[in-house]
């Protein structure tokens, strides 16, 4: 049987879909391959496979990515590696080979450059952040509640960002009008947040 005939969909909202799948998709290395593959999606941000309820849960952002879209890549995703026999058990040379061959087609260098980078830079902004925080020993020590709140806000901002970049760039900086709300938003929350900074001076 073709594995898209044995997914079933579960769970459908704004946003967050959930799959019932096969257990041939649950074997931890197909399972951290296909769960890594999605998150390569443009528009997701979340995937989560649970291997031991066979289950797949994927959230993703509806003005990147649509779920029809999703669904198409879904399908040419598992497709692609069930043509290449990537689910069929063999013996593990026979599998370590087809795995790396399996990521080389999915262009898995570019993604671990992609991670590597991603994490480095978050790394780098966490540590500036924290560098700042520590500056301020005697604001600590008199209220470390008042500065650990100020420092996870400015990660809390930092994360926002990262999530929203590419819709920023792609589209509500081409069409500002069309994403007016989304605009409105931004300069309502960083309204917030110089307010805040102010006040923390």
């Amino acid at each position: 049987m073709s594995i898209q005939k044995e997914i079933i969909l579960r769970y459908k909202s704004s946003g967050h879909v959930r799959f019932q799948i096969p257990e041939r998709l649950c074997r931890p290395d197909i399972a951290t391959f296909v769960a890594d593959a999605i998150q390569q999606i443009d528009g997701v941000y979340q995937v989560n496979l649970y291997r031991n309820k066979k289950k797949l849960a994927i959230r993703f952002v509806n003005e990147t990515l649509s779920f029809q879209d999703l669904a198409q890549q879904l399908l040419t995703l598992l497709t692609d590696l069930e043509n290449k026999s990537f689910f069929i058990t063999k013996a593990k040379p026979a599998k370590t080979s087809l795995i790396k061959n399996t990521f080389s087609g999915w262009k898995a260098t570019r993604w671990a450059k992609d991670k590597y980078t991603e994490t480095k830079e978050t790394a780098q902004a966490i540590g500036i952040l924290a560098k700042l925080g520590l500056k301020k020993k005697p604001e600590i020590l008199a209220n470390p509640e008042k500065t650990l709140i100020s420092f996870f806000n400015d990660v809390l901002i930092l994360f926002l960002v990262k999530t929203h970049w590419k819709l920023i760039t792609k589209k509500w900086l081409l069409e500002p009008l069309k994403y007016r709300y989304q605009w409105l938003t931004i300069f309502y929350l960083m309204y917030l947040f110089i307010r805040s900074k102010n006040k923390n001076k």
